[in-house]
């Protein structure tokens, strides 16, 4: 395969000689009805009836008890690590390999990340990799998991379904349950992926989905917290809402609670996108199957959702054959104006979380120098 024809392949998918971005939004349904109707009804802020139609679509469609509509992926994940019992002081096991808001999240909880290696199979936390770092660094107590040298009690998990495609539940369930962690899925990019037939998010104690701009579908920023409970649906909603308790005309919070309301706006466009959800990904899928055809004879490495799972393929990537020709292909795709990009540094390379305790990363970074995200916008393949 030659850089030049990857970008005529491209190309002539999206038949355009403009620009070709990585995800661009799609607004084809009813995005301006219900924005109007919600412009006009003057309930554009956090309450109004497609906040609570958004919420509902999304439990019913991921299966989750209680889904809560938040203002970005960030502020979900922030508030379901809150929910989950994470304190200022606690390590919280996560992969290098992921993008920086996972990282965010659990330092402005005060926590601070544990970083252990991705798994070839998903390109998400390895359950072995989890497991292996804990006997070595770990020891139960009547308490809980703590790390053996700082005595600071490792509370939680937080997988990312990276580009879409689940992690390896089942297993990482078995390690939280035998090491007592708090599982919070990261599932930023995954809506419409999942695992043995469950959606992503919905496995863990608590989930995250984002809605941001360049996801699956969008709210233009938005996010979702996915509650395994009524109860602690009923709770995160109250949380998210800044603890106010409920009063014709009082104002009373019983807790430091959070502004994290998704906008009546934004939830307008969530419901008119879910109504073309189920289209998007089979485009989706075809487009993956195209890429993976175009790939299948060359030394490039397509990235196929794990066996046990369906992946929403929000990001198609390639696995190339070394740094060297990830950094040729890059330039020259983004020369040619058909956009693509590299993986994320790995977050211990940051300032900010550079002495954040960290098993081995060969994977991770075997993965870093060479993996390239292509064009994924939904298209309709003939």
């Amino acid at each position: 395969m030659s850089q030049s024809s990857l970008v005529k392949f491209v190309r002539d998918i999206y038949q355009t000689n403009e620009f070709i971005p990585l995800h661009a939004p799609i607004f084809n349904g009813n995005e301006q009805k219900y924005v109007l109707e919600t412009i006009q009804s003057t309930f554009v802020s956090s309450v109004g009836k497609f906040v609570d139609q958004f919420e509902q679509k999304i439990e019913s469609y991921t299966g989750t008890a209680k889904a809560v509509a938040t203002v970005n992926g960030t502020a979900a994940l922030h508030a379901a690590l809150y929910m989950a019992g994470v304190k200022p002081g606690d390590f919280v096991i996560t992969q290098a390999l992921t993008f920086v808001a996972t990282c965010n999240a659990l330092h402005h909880m005060g926590a601070v990340p544990i970083f252990v290696d991705v798994s070839p199979v998903s390109l998400g936390l390895c359950p072995k990799a989890m497991d292996e770092f804990l006997e070595q660094h770990a020891q139960l107590t009547d308490s809980g998991c703590i790390h053996k040298t700082t005595k600071r009690p490792i509370r939680a998990v937080v997988p990312m379904h990276t580009f879409g495609h689940p992690v390896e539940l089942d297993e990482l369930i078995a390690v939280c349950l035998k090491w007592n962690i708090v599982l919070v899925e990261d599932a930023a990019e995954s809506l419409g992926s999942f695992y043995k037939g469950k959606h992503t998010g919905t496995l863990g104690d608590f989930g995250a989905v984002s809605f941001n701009g360049n996801k699956v579908i969008t709210t233009g920023g938005g996010g979702m917290v996915l509650c395994k409970s009524l109860t602690s649906g009923a709770r995160t909603k109250h949380v998210t809402t800044t603890a106010k308790v409920p009063h014709p005309y009082e104002f009373y919070h019983d807790e430091a609670g959070f502004n994290y309301r998704m906008p009546n706006l934004n939830a307008a466009l969530g419901c008119a996108q879910m109504e073309v959800l189920e289209d998007y990904l089979v485009q989706k899928r075809a487009l993956a199957n195209h890429y993976s055809e175009f790939f299948a004879k060359s030394d490039y490495q397509f990235v196929l959702e794990p066996e046990y799972a369906q992946s929403n393929y929000w990001l198609n990537a390639i696995i190339c054959p070394s740094a060297q020709v990830r950094d040729e292909l890059l330039k020259k795709t983004n020369d040619a104006g058909v956009m693509t990009r590299p993986i994320w540094q790995l977050m211990h390379r940051l300032p900010m979380f550079c002495d954040a305790p960290r098993g081995e990363l060969t994977q991770s970074e075997h993965i870093e120098a060479r993996l390239i995200n292509l064009p994924s916008t939904p298209r309709d393949i003939k």
